[in-house]
């Protein structure tokens, strides 16, 4: 009897410290408008989940959703994190014009620089003048790609007038206003949607960053690249890498503690210097490909430069508007800028 007794409370004890290990363990469903081998994904949000996997004792699972296979469209992403469809989402904050009015202002022309310096400067600008767009989450990451460029399947910009008949994919408000300014016709869509438009001529060419090409074959699609000279690029991104916050709160000290390890600053950094890295290998792509390149200079950047100057002092005057101080957000983002650049 007494060893039926014996047996019995060794079970119950096991089947205690199984549940109880079941219990500590915790699933993430992270979910994406971006194919699992973009470089978002494979090289970014994956070491990420595997490092807070190994970091928790195997405790922090991350399943991960690419492709909207969860449902939604890409710019349902943000609404998807904040009511707790899903737990963590990776998506671009201009996919929802006005929903994040202070960090739109890195959105707009010749404000980035590398990825790197570009990023922490947006990091800080999230923790301090822009906190209020994203209170609602718990910020993993705030990053940029490198600054973009123009990619056309014919026509190789070296002029302004080249603009003209153009019908340009643009990926946020500021880069649509500075397109039509040129004189080009700018349609905005998410990324998924350009491979697509370009095959059927719904576009005839796009404005992106060389590292996001690969993931959809851009780089067969286009044949004309277009940059700009100097140390400020046309524009970047700011992409969003954010928790749902009832989410991180229901999290033990614990867990709590191995996701504040692995978020911030240094990911932000960390995010940075890799779409830095991605840039070459994509544009060693398009090279491969046969592709023309130019880089506009001289009197056809200044014009650039002139209509860049609108579409800042609109930005400016749309910020005010709505009650927000914006010369003063557009300094302070220059000036963070400046600071990470200057500690390189």
């Amino acid at each position: 009897m007494n060893k039926l007794i014996g047996v019995v409370a060794t079970t119950i004890i096991s089947a205690g410290l199984s549940f109880s290990a079941l219990a500590d363990k915790v699933t993430l469903k992270f979910h994406t408008m971006v194919p699992m081998p973009a470089n978002s994904n494979a090289k970014f949000v994956k070491p990420w989940a595997d490092k807070v996997k190994k970091e928790s004792n195997g405790e922090i699972i991350t399943e991960m959703y690419p492709s909207m296979q969860l449902g939604g469209k890409p710019p349902q992403l943000v609404d998807q994190a904040r009511e707790g469809v899903v737990d963590i989402v990776w998506t671009v904050a201009g996919y929802t014009p006005g929903r994040f009015p202070r960090l739109s202002v890195f959105e707009l022309p010749f404000m980035p620089t590398s990825a790197k310096i570009t990023a922490q400067a947006v990091q800080e600008f999230v923790e301090t003048a822009g906190a209020e767009d994203l209170k609602d989450y718990k910020i993993l990451a705030v990053h940029v790609h490198a600054p973009g460029m123009i990619h056309t399947k014919k026509t190789l910009i070296k002029s302004v007038s080249d603009f003209k008949g153009l019908k340009l994919r643009g990926p946020t408000r500021s880069a649509t206003s500075l397109l039509k300014k040129l004189g080009a016709t700018p349609v905005g869509m998410p990324i998924p949607k350009v491979a697509p438009s370009l095959s059927k001529g719904v576009i005839t060419g796009m404005v992106v960053p060389w590292e996001i090409m690969p993931s959809f074959k851009l780089q067969e699609l286009t044949k004309s690249h277009t940059n700009v000279a100097g140390n400020r690029g046309l524009y970047t991104t700011p992409f969003l890498f954010v928790m749902n916050k009832a989410k991180y709160d229901s999290l033990s000290p614990a867990h709590k503690k191995v996701i504040d390890n692995n978020s911030g600053m240094s990911l932000a950094r960390q995010a940075g210097v890799l779409w830095d890295d991605f840039e070459g290998p994509a544009r060693a792509l398009a090279v491969k490909a046969g592709g023309e390149f130019h880089t506009l200079s001289g009197a056809p950047l200044a014009e650039i430069k002139k209509a860049a100057d609108q579409v800042i002092q609109d930005w400016i005057k749309d910020a005010n508007s709505k009650g927000l101080d914006g010369q003063k957000l557009y300094d302070t983002a220059k000036s963070l800028i400046s600071k990470y650049e200057k500690m390189m």
